[in-house]
């Protein structure tokens, strides 16, 4: 679904969701888990253990919100879940610096198959950038692991806001010096892109099928609720005519 060319034309910066839209982050955890296992002989479900992990996440952020926990950075939060993870997986034994790593595994999540092409394609007409919720030393991290080509690493965390909170993504257009309108956000979740709606940006929804495992239902934004939808980042650029 192609939306018209001068939406195209106008947007001059693209800003990316990272967490499932970029990176496999399910089967990169579930990997790291495994990996674990075999040094330390825990048997555990990963694809469990994983999806749990991310399903903290959410509620940890309100928490933020709500005045409950101070500003954190995103690894914070994810320690924050894993330590209680840990108890309730029985995964006794890890050292401080075991825990340290594993908890690291976000900084070490892989792309999608298509992401360093795309990425280099819509690079050659838009400036492409993070916009993420995890901190810039992960986002940063992650690109030099993954060689995604970046022209900027933004977070969340310079507005001191987590997305969807409309002051995450004004923050982002204001440090590239364009209107939000100028400003197209590229996501795989619906909410993202309505904040970034709501806040004045264009959107992209790029669907990502297998990012909560195979046999989930795919929203394919069937009443045309964003600018451009697009089953990965070659077929967004070209239809961006990257």
């Amino acid at each position: 679904m192609a939306a018209n060319s001068s939406v195209a034309d106008n947007v001059k910066a693209l800003t990316f969701d990272v967490f499932g839209t970029v990176v496999d982050w399910r089967a990169s955890i579930i990997r790291e888990g495994q990996l674990l296992a075999a040094n330390k002989g825990y048997d555990v479900d990963w694809a469990e253990f994983a999806d749990r992990w991310r399903s903290g996440y959410g509620p940890a952020m309100n928490k933020v919100r709500t005045g409950e926990l101070p500003w954190m950075k995103i690894d914070d939060l994810h320690r924050m879940i894993l330590d209680d993870l840990v108890i309730e997986y029985g995964l006794e034994g890890m050292t401080a610096k075991e825990l340290d790593d594993f908890n690291r595994a976000w900084h070490r999540l892989s792309p999608w198959p298509d992401t360093v092409a795309g990425l280099n394609r819509l690079k050659t007409k838009y400036v492409i950038t993070t916009l993420s919720n995890g901190n810039v030393s992960l986002l940063t991290n992650m690109a030099k692991n993954a060689g995604m080509p970046w022209d900027a690493i933004l977070s969340a965390e310079l507005s001191g806001h987590y997305k969807p909170d409309p002051e995450a993504y004004l923050k982002a257009a204001d440090l590239l010096s364009l209107a939000p309108e100028q400003v197209m956000m590229v996501a795989a979740h619906p909410g993202d892109l309505r904040g970034a709606a709501r806040a004045g940006l264009r959107t992209a929804y790029v669907i990502r099928p297998l990012e909560r495992g195979p046999g989930r239902p795919v929203n394919r934004n069937p009443d045309g609720e964003f600018d451009y939808t697009a089953d990965s980042f070659l077929d967004l650029a070209k239809q961006l005519g990257a």
